[in-house]
Formats: C-alpha cells, structure tokens, sequence
C-alpha cells in the first residue's frame, strides 16, 4: 500500500477550504485570494490586506490590455523550491479570444516577510510588447500609521549628479526607478515594491498620492524610458510566441530599511554579486586634482608618496595593499611607460588601475575609422535614434553588440592584460543601455538587453581584473565588483552631502556589488572639518579612494593634510567596505546620521553637519538600537574623546563625529 502524498493532501484540504478563489499557507502570514468583484488578487500578510485587486496589464500594439479583460481564469497552487527556499506557487491562467494566453504567479515563501510575481504572455503566434506590468493596484488600503510618511526616489544611474529623494506624503505622482520603499519615518514600518530581474527590462514603480497616510494607486512594470533613464525613445519591443515580464518583489517589513537590504539581496539571490577574494581596495585615481595634467612623471612621484608617507602609517586596506589608479589621460603615456608605472606600483607594494569608457565615442566624428576594426567607422556603430546619433555628457553612444566593439576590448584588455593592471575604473556605462532604432545583434531589441550583452563580454575579456563601474545604471550588478554610489564629489562639504544622499538612500546596493564607490576624496582648498566629513562619508560608505595631487609640484597643503587626515588608525580601521545605515529616513536633501554594526558587535555612529552653525544633539541611543550598559567604552575617533552614553555632543559647521561604542 503506498503512502499517501502529503503536499496533495494538503492541497485538496486547502481547495476545500477556500475553493478555487484563494488559499492561506499553514503558517498564516501570507494569504493571496481572488475578489470576483474587483477582478484582482488581494494580498494579504498576517491578516491584513497589503494589496487590493491586484491585477496584470500589458502593451499589445497600442492597446493597453488588463487581467480584467479576460473572459476566463483557472487557478492553481502547487509547493515548489528553488533559489529563494521551499514555497508555494499561486498561478491564474487567463484565456480569452483573440488575445495571448496569460498566466500570472504569486511566489509565496513561508518565513519571508516579501513574495514575488510575474506574469507570461503565450500565443501560437508571434507578437510584441513593450510594456508589462505585474503589479497594478488602482486603490491602495492604508498600511501605515499617522505621521511623517515618506515614498523613495530611487535614480536609474548615478549621471548629472542626480540625487536619491525622500520624498513626505502627499504627492500627485512620483516614479522611482527598479524600486521604491513607502514608510512611516517613526515607527519605520514600510512597503517595499521592486523588479528583481534585469535581463530584458528596465523597470519602474509609479505611485499616485492622495494624503498623509496613503499613496492612491501603485504601479511597478518594466518598459520605462524617459529623460532619468537618459533615453529620447521609447522602450524597445521583445518578441516572440512567450514573453515574460520582470520578477517583481513585494513586501512588508517592520523596518524598510531591513526592506530594502532585502530587496537587493533577493536580486543577489538571482544574479550574485561578481566574486572577490580580496579586501576593499584603498588608494588613489588621477582624476580628482591632476585629471588632464596627469603624465608619466607625476603618476611615478604619486606611487612614491603613499609607499613614502601613507602606507606605513595606517592608510592601507585590511590586505595591507594600496591601489594606484590612473584614470582619464593615459593614453599620452607610451606602452612602454604604463609598463614602468605598473613595475613601480609592484615595486611599492601597490597594485596598479586604469581607465576606460567601452561604450562611447568622444571625437564624434562618424568618418573616422576604428583603429581595432578598421574595417569599419565609427557612424557604423552608433546607436541611433531617428536616424541621428545619440550624444549624452558629450560623447556617442555606441552599440555593446557591434563585433568592433568586441574587437575594441580585445584590444584593451591585451594592452592592460601586457602592462600589468589589475584594476579597471569603467565609466560612461549608461551610454550603452540607451533604446535605439536597432542594434547589430538582431535578438537584441531592448536596451538593457544590449547593455547585458556588452557586459558579458567585458567580463570575457577583462575578467580576471577588478572592474569598477563608475557612472552606469544600478543594475545589473553583477558584472562588476563596485560601483561609483553618486556622480563625481571632490572636497567640500557640499561633496560630502551629495554623496551621503545616495548612501541614505542607497546604501544596500553593496548588496547587489561587492561595495560601494565614495568617488575620490580631495583634501586640498577645504577646511579640516570639511576634511574629516569627506574623509569620514568615503569610510563609511566603501570603497577609499583619495584624489590630491601628490606630485612633486602638487600641492603641499593636500600632501600635509593626506599625512594628517589618512592616516588616523581607528578611523581608517573602521573602513570595512559596508556602507553604514541611515539613522532616519527624512532628510530634505541627505539623512546626517548613519550606523553600523561590526562582525564583533562595535557599533558605529556618524553624525554630519552639513549646515553652517554648529549643532548640539543627545546620542541618540534607543534609536540607534544601543544598550549602554552593555558598551565597554564610547569613543569619538577623531578627536579621541571618551564619552559617557548622557554625553550632548556638539558638531561644527561643516565637520562631522565618528563614535565608536565599543562591546
């Protein structure tokens, strides 16, 4: 006699119970049903309704077609695993004349506080879309308290010194761009609503404001393109017989902080983070003071410095190693002198960077043919748009799916692969995610599509070399070990605000990479306070990279505040490469106070003034989440300062303060 199926079982107990319109997992934290009257689904978690009347919609020529103008619908749940653990899968089955079968999925994981959904167009024949949208929800039910409640601008790059928003309820429409966090900044309850796939789309979250507790309606759907996305055409078309829209991830946490880190480690689950062995790298790029005026002579006096003053007194990283980074301005050093410079760094117990934008064309001129594929001009690889090329930040941009492109890395990458570099800063990376008419690979149609392509082949060819993106899109992520948080920051404590506005807001992407990219820290021509807040937002967001000219006629004030400022050991020890979490979530322009929490139970908080009058605040220790009487010592790292857990303590203009509570 066999023993019967338990999960067929349980199945057949839960259609009992709920018919053909729901179901609820054992556990009673997830609950998904079909309202007939709304022609939706209603989700709800621990017995509140989270959303109400859910349904898909797409693009079929130019016709908007929904879930509701299906004339039928079959649904079904069965127990699953795969990469995010065991589950069960909720799927409805729409058919209807004329239109392309559709089957829409609900993803349910019993300890998760999100699920996921997608939907899959099918016909027999060929068609196209543009536009496919799992998550439409026309009137949303209150999941937030009173208060100050906020929804989250999140850029699609980091170009044009964009900048992340926290944006107070009510508004009358904002869109976030691949996610959003909608929360409540005291009790810190909030929805998160995000794509956590990035193949075939670019994807965005638009919201509807009504009042202070609620947005009116919800909208995630991959097929964005508009000026943020630095596009000037519509999203291009998939096609073929089945479509698939993005993943979608929804979810209700009590912290939307802990929301967001989640979010990006589910896209982590999906494309992981591209590996490295190693400590995050510290050091130094050209383009902060030298830029253009780099040449071979300062480069050498640069490697000199740090092995002379820096690296034997603390400024190094948890590998003990330092990278020296050229960046723009190379390309008047002969092969013959990147292969000193290289030697040099080696000799200094350096590893040595370099430089290279893979999808643009800055001389713009269509006639001129390309060096590594001479066969061709460059008007052969532009992506266009009606027909004309598409300049962004003063470059075109040129098709990732053009073999002269492919004939471009190769080249690169034997010449960096010759010199010896092992470090590479790509910049300029949206250019190659732009929509156009077309692209030379015929099965690519999107322009993220053809941005994957062009990825997957700078990993083939640049792949044993730590590849930094600089001004690219957030995702994909997983081509690449970091990723510049914000466009360019140099030394003043403006710098310092606009980069901790993408780490207020932004800080899990090193979820999704390896660490986050503070840009260059420049300590020359500012106050020492602004100093220590720059020196302070790179150390707490990631990556360390200094940008003083330390040449021999370089600035000796940059060089005597470089011996001064880089070289505090407590302060440099807490540079990990973790980003430190926003304290709040309500800064008009960036949150001023951020946390962290070490592997060995140190917790860590800065305190910025970005203002030009000092502040004084209490520590703010039941909202950092700190039981004093379990700290052994509290220590602000500048200064050296021992504090007691009553101590009010006062910020200058434009400074900062690092405390350490130390277990």
């Amino acid at each position: 006699m066999k023993t019967p199926n338990v999960n067929f079982l349980l199945l057949f107990i839960l259609f009992l119970a709920f018919g053909s319109s729901g179901f609820a997992l054992p556990n009673g934290k997830w609950k998904l049903s079909y309202d007939d009257s709304k022609k939706g689904v209603v989700v709800e978690q621990n017995l509140s309704v989270i959303l109400n009347g859910l349904y898909a919609s797409y693009k079929l020529v130019d016709k908007t077609i929904t879930t509701k103008d299906y004339s039928k619908k079959t649904i079904k749940q069965e127990p699953f695993t795969d990469k995010f653990g065991k589950g069960s899968i909720y799927k409805i089955i729409y058919t209807g004349k004329g239109l392309p079968a559709l089957t829409q999925a609900f993803y349910i994981y019993p300890g998760k506080d999100y699920i996921l959904t997608e939907f899959t167009l099918e016909s027999k024949t060929e068609f196209s879309t543009n536009y496919m949208a799992p998550v439409n929800v026309d009137k949303m039910p209150e999941i937030l308290k009173e208060g100050d409640n906020r929804a989250l601008f999140i850029p699609f790059d980091n170009d044009k010194w964009i900048r992340y928003q926290s944006h107070p309820l009510p508004f009358k429409q904002l869109t976030s761009y691949e996610v959003t966090a909608i929360f409540n900044t005291k009790d810190r309850n909030g929805l998160v609503v995000g794509s956590i796939e990035h193949d075939n789309w670019k994807s965005a979250v638009r919201l509807t404001g009504t009042d202070s507790r609620n947005v009116a309606s919800l909208l995630c759907f991959g097929g964005v393109a508009d000026s943020t996305t630095r596009d000037s055409r519509q999203h291009g078309f998939l096609k073929g017989t089945k479509i698939k829209s993005p993943k979608i991830l929804i979810g209700v946490f009590a912290d939307w902080r802990k929301g967001l880190e989640e979010y990006a480690d589910a896209n982590a689950v999906i494309a992981p983070p591209r590996a490295w062995g190693k400590a995050v790298p510290f050091g130094w790029n050209s383009w902060g003071v030298l830029q253009f005026h780099l040449n071979y002579e300062k480069a050498m006096q640069v490697s000199d410095f740090f092995k002379n003053e820096l690296q034997n007194n603390h400024f190094v990283n948890p590998d003990n190693t330092v990278y020296i980074g050229l960046d723009s301005g190379w390309s008047n050093f002969t092969e013959e002198q990147l292969k000193a410079f290289v030697q040099k760094c080696k000799d200094n117990g350096q590893v040595a960077g370099i430089y290279w934008t893979p999808f643009t064309d800055w001389g713009k001129n269509k006639d001129r043919e390309i060096k590594d594929a001479p066969q061709y001009q460059y008007k052969d690889v532009y992506l266009y748009v009606n027909g004309k090329p598409q300049d962004l930040d003063g470059a075109y941009a040129i098709d990732p799916t053009h073999p002269a492109i492919e004939e471009q890395m190769k080249s690169t990458a034997d010449l960096f692969r010759r010199c010896g570099f092992k470090y590479v800063k790509m910049d300029f990376m949206t250019h190659g995610a732009l929509e156009a008419d077309k692209w030379y690979n015929p099965e690519v149609t999107t322009g993220i599509q053809a941005y994957n392509y062009g990825l997957k082949l700078l990993d083939k060819y640049f792949g044993d070399m730590y590849i930094n993106l600089s001004i690219s899109p957030v995702f994909p992520a997983q081509y690449a070990q970091s990723r510049r948080i914000a466009c360019d920051a140099w030394n003043k404590i403006k710098d310092t605000e606009y980069t901790l506005n993408a780490v207020s807001y932004g800080w899990w992407i090193d979820r999704v990479y390896q660490f986050n990219d503070a840009d260059h820290v420049v300590l020359q021509q500012a106050t020492e306070g602004e100093n220590r807040a720059r020196v302070t937002s790179a150390v707490i967001t990631g990556l360390f990279i200094n940008g003083d000219d330390f040449s021999a006629a370089g600035s000796e004030e940059g060089k005597d505040k470089a011996k001064k400022f880089l070289t505090n050991a407590e302060v440099i020890a807490v540079a990990q490469g973790e980003s430190f979490r926003p304290l709040e979530g309500n800064g008009e322009k960036s949150e001023n106070q951020f946390v962290y929490t070490d592997k060995k139970g140190n917790m860590y908080y800065a305190v910025f003034n970005y203002g030009e009058t000092p502040i004084t605040i209490e520590l703010p220790l039941s909202r950092i989440g700190i039981n004093a009487e379990k700290m052994r010592l509290i220590k602000e790292l500048w200064s050296g300062e021992i504090l007691n857990p009553k101590s009010v303590i006062t910020i200058q203009s434009k400074d900062v303060k690092l405390i350490k509570f130390e277990k």
